[in-house]
């Protein structure tokens, strides 16, 4: 599909709206967030790219899931998923989506649901999607075993005949991030996709101590003939270690929200009001 020609002030104004509505990013669980001109190209690419399919986002901080969704709905563009379904374990994320899709009247197109990918993928979204997106956890600690989860989780919600896309550090000066790579195309090859496009190095993130570290979309397709996962499997032992970074072993199981959080607005204790002098 062609891509259309988009009114940027428009799409940036829209893409605005979601990060406001979007929850502080938690770096101890590598919630680190795309940098906006990025969301709103990668919204544009992955709508297109995934027109008329039934999407599955596993974990989702960057909110690109509700980019999508919304823009669509703002006629930044005309064609997006018939369907999106995020999950995420953490529920600040969750609500966030749900409050936004039910203000803005998007709740028939996009849904989500808490789940963290320590647990058995849920029966009843197994084999349930077309494709898949994944913004994971960027393995430089476990080489990569934190992405091959998320990838792995995200392959078992497809249908026999999927796709996916993998959004993973991208620097050729990085011997981590290589590897990582390196890993997560054997992965995928031995659960039965193979690469079909890499868009190198096309994210900035909000990383302070690595402003310049980029990120790539690794798209994969499944063979032909490939049969769904019949079965989910928790995980267990070595695959929890390093998780999230040097000595972070996977062991939470939710991020809770805590009390109604008004999103884009001030928390009262990060400041206070000095009065005028009564006359």
């Amino acid at each position: 599909m062609k891509a259309e020609r988009l009114d940027l002030r428009h799409a940036v104004n829209a893409i605005s709206d979601v990060i406001q509505n979007r929850p502080m990013p938690l770096r101890e669980f590598d919630q680190i967030y795309m940098k906006a001109g990025d969301m709103v190209m990668q919204s544009e690419y992955i709508a297109r790219r995934f027109d008329g399919k039934d999407l599955l986002f596993v974990g989702d901080g960057d909110a690109i899931s509700l980019c999508i969704a919304y823009l669509r709905q703002r006629k930044v563009f005309s064609y997006g998923p018939k369907r999106i379904q995020l999950v995420d374990f953490d529920e600040r994320i969750v609500h966030a989506v749900e409050r936004f899709a039910d203000k803005e009247g998007l709740s028939d197109v996009i849904t989500a649901r808490l789940y963290n990918c320590i647990d058995a993928f849920p029966d009843d979204l197994m084999g349930q999607f077309d494709a898949f997106y994944t913004n994971p956890p960027w393995g430089a600690s476990n080489d990569g075993e934190s992405v091959k989860v998320f990838a792995e989780r995200g392959i078992e919600g497809l249908r026999g005949d999927g796709e996916g896309v993998i959004v993973i550090a991208d620097d050729p000066k990085l011997d981590w991030a290589r590897r990582v790579l390196k890993a997560t195309q054997t992965f995928t090859a031995d659960m039965g996709f193979f690469v079909q496009e890499m868009q190198s190095q096309v994210h900035l993130y909000h990383l302070d101590d690595a402003p310049e570290l980029r990120s790539c979309n690794l798209f994969i397709r499944s063979e032909p003939g490939r049969a769904p996962v019949a079965k989910s499997y928790q995980l267990h032992g070595a695959r929890l270690e390093n998780f999230y970074g040097r000595e972070q072993k996977l062991h939470v199981r939710y991020v809770r929200e805590k009390g109604r959080v008004d999103y884009g607005k001030a928390p009262s204790e990060t400041y206070e009001i000095e009065y005028l002098e009564k006359t």
